[in-house]
């Protein structure tokens, strides 16, 4: 168990990502609606991005305080595809404020062994389980931890929480909600709804 993880005070509302796995979404979707809209995006607005989190999480307006653990491979220093995205310089202690309250950004380099997501499941559970957390927002890489994720909830005592796993495609169910996640990436890339409807 991660000492880190175990000591944490946490906020009331989390939002744990697997940062890797979302920059490398961000830039598939940078480099297909590039194509499909023909206009040049931007790097996803982090801000943007965690509110949408946030808010597919059931945050509403008002003064909350959430905090955004960012895991990343020891070798990653940004987040290439989103501004800001420098871990040191720009997100790791660093917060903003706006309608939904304080974001605190921390985060926490991790090896990561092929095919797994110990780091990742580890704080999910220890998240999850922690008293004074009401709201948990997961974002890991669904296509290779979903399934250990998922039995990492099934042993949490959820009653009064709401834990929300967000991928890119329905998954297999557990007692959780799902959200996808290219819903809350296109809106912080700036792809609005009307540039990729077909006639």
């Amino acid at each position: 168990m991660n000492t880190n993880l175990d000591k944490a005070r946490w906020s009331e509302n989390v939002i744990i990502a697997d940062a890797d796995y979302v920059d490398a979404v961000a830039f598939d979707l940078i480099v297909n609606f590039e194509r499909i809209i023909g206009r040049r995006i931007p790097k996803a607005d982090m801000a943007r991005w965690v509110d949408c989190i946030a808010l597919d999480g059931g945050l509403r307006p008002g003064m909350h305080s959430t905090q955004v653990v960012l895991l990343h491979g020891e070798g990653r220093s940004r987040m290439e595809n989103f501004a800001p995205g420098d871990y040191a310089a720009e997100l790791d202690g660093k917060a903003f404020s706006d309608n939904l309250g304080e974001f605190a950004f921390s985060s926490l380099p991790c090896v990561k062994p092929t095919g797994g997501g110990n780091l990742f499941t580890e704080a999910a559970g220890v998240v999850c389980a922690a008293p004074e957390v009401r709201r948990v927002m997961l974002i890991p890489n669904a296509e290779l931890i979903y399934d250990d994720v998922r039995r990492a909830l099934s042993r949490v005592d959820d009653e009064g929480k709401r834990i929300t796993v967000f991928a890119m495609q329905p998954m297999a169910g557990g007692n959780f909600r799902q959200e996808i996640l290219g819903y809350s990436l296109m809106s912080a890339l700036g792809i609005r709804a009307e540039e990729i409807k077909h006639d």
